[in-house]
């Protein structure tokens, strides 16, 4: 989709809702966003996950997520495409937008939202079929393209921009299972990759991986950030210092603060955050 000429700064200093004496985003602001967040509420039943949340997703940059487990980062990072509207329960409140469309109006093909904001999960998740067919098929539903010719490009150079081409071109007719555990998770970012996503989200998706494996796909994460806007949740804060360029840091279901990743690291404003990253807790 064609950024708009005009640069719009967003400033959510403004925009943040002071939550006691504190203001959450007071040193964050982006300019022209891909997607915004504003007062998100998240219910599971009674239980409130995602507490009044204003946070933006900029183009072209990393946003770590990081916070103890159960704070409610990967909550909030499947508002962005709507993965809890497959859980019964959830209730999402606030406005979520896309290139200025909010996300969650009736009217949303949800299929449609999904292909633009891609996610990547936690456990590689290759479908039970070839290593062509698994890149292949979001493009196929889609219909992205047209003839068998158009498709085999496509497969191939989001094989490539995966890092995954040179370990896997002479068995593309192999089981996308029959791969590594790091090889099956650049199988997947291929497969998010082929249908041309504006944005990324990653649920955590170096856990189950090695280091060796893990450090590519984190190399692979600054390569794709030319091209998309990336999300990633995760609990290595070494890893979050390593990719992002700002880093949100939530606790108990609120944005406790978000800036840039150095200042964040180094020169926290809130003690919830210092005592966070200094291993007091979590």
């Amino acid at each position: 989709m064609k950024v708009a000429e005009k640069t719009v700064r967003v400033d959510l200093a403004a925009a943040a809702v002071p939550h006691g004496e504190r203001t959450v985003a007071a040193r964050d602001s982006v300019y022209d966003p891909v997607m915004t967040a504003r007062h998100v509420n998240v219910y599971y039943g009674d239980k409130q996950a995602v507490k009044n949340v204003s946070l933006d997703i900029g183009r072209n940059q990393v946003l770590s997520m990081i916070g103890p487990s159960g704070c409610g980062k990967s909550t909030f990072l499947r508002c962005l495409n709507r993965m809890n509207d497959t859980i019964v329960s959830a209730r999402v409140e606030g406005k979520i937008t896309l290139d200025g469309q909010d996300i969650y109006d009736p009217r949303q093909d949800v299929a449609h939202l999904r292909a633009r904001v891609g996610i990547v999960f936690q456990k590689p998740t290759p479908f039970p079929h070839s290593i062509y067919a698994n890149v292949a098929y979001g493009p196929r539903i889609h219909g992205l393209v047209k003839s068998r010719g158009d498709m085999d490009e496509l497969v191939t150079v989001s094989l490539q921009r995966a890092g995954l081409w040179d370990e896997v071109k002479d068995r593309l007719s192999q089981p996308g299972t029959s791969l590594s555990g790091g090889q099956q998770q650049r199988l997947c970012i291929a497969r998010t990759i082929a249908i041309n996503p504006e944005v990324i989200l990653m649920d955590e998706p170096t856990s189950a991986l090695d280091p060796v494996a893990s450090a590519r796909i984190e190399d692979l994460i600054d390569e794709l950030r030319a091209n998309y806007a990336i999300t990633i949740v995760t609990h290595n804060m070494q890893q979050a210092a390593r990719v992002s360029q700002r880093t949100a840091y939530f606790h108990m279901g609120d944005l406790i603060e978000v800036g840039p990743t150095d200042l964040v690291f180094t020169n926290p404003q809130q003690r919830l955050t210092e005592d966070y990253i200094t291993g007091r807790f979590g």
